[in-house]
Order: C-alpha cells, then structure tokens, then sequence
C-alpha cells in the first residue's frame, strides 16, 4: 500500500482543519498539497514532518497514491 501526505496527517490522528491551523494556512491550502497541486516551502514542509511525527525524508520520499491519469505508479 502506498502512503500519500493525507495518509501521514491521517495516521498521526490529525483533521486537515487542525494541520491548517498550527501551520498558520487554509485549510484549502492544505488540501492543494495533499493533492500535488501545490508544495509548501522547505520551512512548512519541516514543520509538517513534525506535526506528523515522520522525519523530513520520510515525508520527502513519501509515494503518491496514484499519477494523474489513474495508474499506479511504482
């Protein structure tokens, strides 16, 4: 099974609204970045690995559920 940023934020028992708020963002934003449309700067994204309890290259190296056009990716 292959992980994704909302998968992290999920397993550290977390809402999207309560992420947003101790990052200071929308929740909008963080919607964008869970879904690849958007990336937080190298500060937010330290930040996020915090929040969510997984070391920064984890997070970096974390696999997307699936490409664009809906096949898997390795």
């Amino acid at each position: 099974m292959k992980l994704t940023y909302a998968a992290a934020r999920i397993n550290a028992g977390l809402t999207q609204a309560e992420v947003a708020e101790k990052l200071g963002i929308s929740v909008g934003t963080l919607s964008s970045w869970e879904n690849y449309r958007l990336f937080p700067t190298i500060v937010k994204f330290t930040e996020l690995a915090d929040i969510y309890g997984v070391s920064v290259g984890d997070l970096i190296f974390l696999p997307r559920a699936s490409t664009q056009s809906g096949q898997k990716e390795d």
